[in-house]
């Protein structure tokens, strides 16, 4: 097998002459692709500092942040190709044909990002707000664009899709500051129900995470076949409200015990099989 050394030759003078050619326009692609690649870094910063100093949201920031941040990315690939001399039009055909298979294939993931914008352009809940959705509730400690994460009373995280939860029932405990806890105690026909109201009053009255105002309330709530229910309904604040709960309950079964009420409890009927 014999070698052409001519044609060799003139192939690589013809590579080399094309490579100087078209090397300005490879310098300058790339030179524009990293002088780029760092002013979008100062610009992302910088828009970040000026919203934090504007003191919006945490989680509108960063999604802002993140959106301009691709966006400016996206720019800067289009001009880098065009500069090295790639048709754009037929580029960007590719990339809006490239998007729709994306966007089928995700339809998903589109739905909890498009619930996730919901979400944070309205504000049904913030960051640290304590809610029930989707038969969950925990304490919001981040909004992400696809999932909200909760922390519930057991530590443990719970990661919520947006779409699902933007459509649901949300729950705020937290939006209004103070809660209501409803408790209900049971006393029998024979207790004075003036004596058993004006002893849980005291006991709410003696409570300081009580709030005085809204007052509580306690009244008759029901009369069963065995006992007279009574609906014992006071206000604290969201921080104070678990310790109210269980307070309420333990301090009103002692001032019981004291005064010699004794709680009712639930009586059962026994079904027509147990006769």
């Amino acid at each position: 097998m014999t070698v052409n050394t001519e044609n060799i030759a003139n192939y690589a003078e013809t590579f080399i002459k094309v490579l100087i050619d078209y090397s300005p326009k490879l310098i300058s692609a790339f030179l524009i692709l990293f002088v780029g690649l760092y002013v979008i870094r100062v610009i992302n910063r910088l828009i970040r500092r000026i919203m934090v100093k504007r003191e919006l949201d945490p989680t509108l920031t960063k999604f802002l942040a993140d959106i301009l941040l691709w966006v400016l990315r996206v720019l800067l690939f289009v001009t880098f190709i065009s500069k090295l001399g790639i048709e754009t039009s037929s580029f960007v055909a590719i990339l809006g044909a490239m998007g729709l298979a994306v966007g089928l294939s995700l339809q998903g993931s589109l739905s909890n990002f498009a619930g996730g914008m919901l979400i944070i352009l309205f504000k049904p809940f913030k960051v640290g707000d304590t809610i029930e959705a989707m038969g969950m509730t925990g304490t919001v400690s981040e909004i992400q664009i696809f999932v909200t994460k909760l922390i519930n009373a057991n530590n443990q995280t719970i990661f919520i899709p947006n779409g699902s939860l933007s459509n649901g029932t949300i729950i705020n405990y937290s939006l209004q500051g103070y809660r209501r806890a409803d408790l209900t105690l049971s006393i029998s026909y024979d207790t004075d129900i003036k004596k058993a109201k004006d002893i849980i009053t005291t006991v709410l009255n003696k409570n300081p995470k009580v709030l005085k105002t809204p007052e509580a309330e306690v009244c008759v709530k029901l009369l069963t076949d065995n006992s007279i229910q009574l609906a014992v309904r006071p206000w604290a604040n969201n921080a104070d409200f678990g310790a109210v709960f269980s307070e309420t309950l333990e301090s009103c079964k002692l001032a019981f015990d004291a005064a010699g009420i004794v709680i009712q409890p639930f009586v059962k009927e026994a079904s027509a099989k147990n006769k």
